[in-house]
């Protein structure tokens, strides 16, 4: 039976390793997406069109990537590239 729990609490230590380290990841992700997302944001705020096409392209390319690792929900990474793309357009 001890060797039960000392196999559970090595179990739970890796796991706890393992969770800080997505997290991580995830957050330097999210941190990048929400930094390009402003860029084009305070462009459009500024009615700058060809600062907001720049800047649209590599927002949605890391908002793609985000959802292929799993940081995002396909069906939210769409959202947000859709109403990016809108706001961009709008200003055209």
């Amino acid at each position: 039976m001890e060797v039960l729990n000392w196999l559970i609490l090595n179990l739970q230590r890796k796991r706890i390793k393992v969770a800080a380290k997505k997290t991580l990841r995830n957050k330097m992700i999210t941190s990048k997406v929400k930094t390009l997302v402003k860029k084009v944001t305070s462009a459009v705020a500024l009615s700058d069109n060809e600062a907001a096409k720049v800047a649209l392209a590599p927002a949605v390319a890391a908002i793609d990537k985000a959802a292929s690792k799993g940081v995002y929900h396909r069906k939210t990474a769409s959202r947000k590239i859709s109403r990016l793309t809108k706001s961009v357009n709008k200003i055209a």
